[in-house]
């Protein structure tokens, strides 16, 4: 299974809307194949492990990180291409917890005589496609707030410099985050500031460029910044048209908002509808302020730099926040890791006690 689940991992970023599935075929203690799900489309998991093996594996144990599906989308249910290819056991590391799954796999493969095991290295199986498994009990993409800070937790100085706040390292691991979302959103304050590209800069030309999401409620963004080419920019549908903005090939969504903001929640389930199951918020400090407080921030990652800015930097949440200390958002399943001077932070967001502010 830690094969499979390596496997698996190599889709990270690309096998949107579709979970990550990596498989692994072995008959006499041996290995005999092995596969996974590439991207949306193409074979999953089995099926791509089964096709190395012209579809025939009879009498064979296969390893697989998720519950093989059984019903038809863009491919064919994998349940019965195992019960096809005459596999003797199937050993699983989750159930799906897609309704249209849900157990129905594995009812299948057992209804044909096949023996299933599950359950094998779940709490790593289910990490993998966390993202995933949110977008599909939630209808919303996993939101993570990514952002470099400085240790009074301000990601610019008072004349909105930001250039750099944190070290080599971290701009790095940065990109490699970029490599694995799904779609990538900053406000429109940050791209008239910053002027970004909001593309994956990985060593030798690699990476995926994540989808662009630009937050304009008033869509007041001026048509030639770097990042609105192919851009999906979200607007109120009160915003003025901006044909320009389609001319430099952005396309303007506009969704349900109020005083010239949109509605959060609308433009991620838009975002959901879309096939975004993952997605990076890198600014500004209200973009991060507002999803937070809306409770719709699930995730942070955190570049904590050995620098001080003082009061008059610009903060990572730029909203008022809670008035007692009982009611801060918490993290859980923390994680911290060393880039150079820098610290890196991980984290699950809880939603406060409303009752204890």
């Amino acid at each position: 299974m830690r094969q499979a689940l390596g496997l698996a991992a190599r889709a990270r970023g690309r096998a949107a809307p579709n979970p990550m599935v990596g498989s692994v075929i072995a008959r006499n203690g041996k290995v005999i194949a092995r596969g996974y799900h590439h991207r949306a489309g193409e074979a999953h998991g089995e099926v791509d492990a089964l096709q190395k093996l012209d579809m025939r594996a009879p009498g064979a144990t296969v390893y697989v990180t998720l519950e093989p599906c059984n019903h038809t989308g863009r491919t064919g249910p994998c349940s019965e291409a195992l019960i096809a290819a005459g596999v003797k056991r199937v050993v699983c590391g989750m159930l799906d917890p897609n309704p249209r799954v849900a157990g129905g796999g594995v009812e299948r493969l057992r209804a044909a005589g096949i023996v299933v095991e599950t359950g094998v290295l779940e709490a790593e199986c289910r990490a993998l496609n966390e993202a995933w498994i949110h977008f599909i009990t939630t209808g919303r993409p996993l939101v993570t707030l990514k952002a470099a800070l400085t240790l009074d937790g301000r990601l610019a100085a008072r004349g909105g410099d930001s250039r750099w706040v944190s070290g080599e390292e971290s701009r790095l691991e940065a990109h490699r985050l970029r490599d694995q979302a799904d779609a990538i959103l900053v406000g429109a304050r940050t791209v008239e500031k910053d002027d970004p590209q909001l593309t994956t800069r990985l060593p030798n030309g690699k990476g995926k460029d994540p989808q662009r999401v630009i937050l304009d409620g008033k869509l007041s963004l001026r048509a030639n910044a770097k990042a609105v080419p192919g851009a999906w920019i979200f607007a109120t549908k009160e915003a003025p048209e901006r044909p320009e903005l389609s001319l430099r090939g952005a396309e303007v969504v506009r969704v349900r908002g109020k005083d010239g903001r949109v509605d959060l929640r609308a433009m991620l389930e838009v975002l959901a509808k879309r096939g975004i199951t993952s997605l990076l918020v890198e600014g500004g400090g209200e973009v991060h302020g507002q999803l937070i407080e809306a409770g719709l921030a699930d995730r942070v990652a955190l570049f904590l730099a050995p620098k001080l800015i003082g009061a008059g930097g610009v903060p990572f949440l730029n909203v008022p926040g809670p008035q007692k200390m009982a009611s801060a958002f918490q993290l859980t399943g923390v994680s911290t890791r060393r880039l150079g001077d820098d610290i890196f932070v991980t984290g699950a967001v809880a939603q406060p006690d409303r009752n204890k502010a």
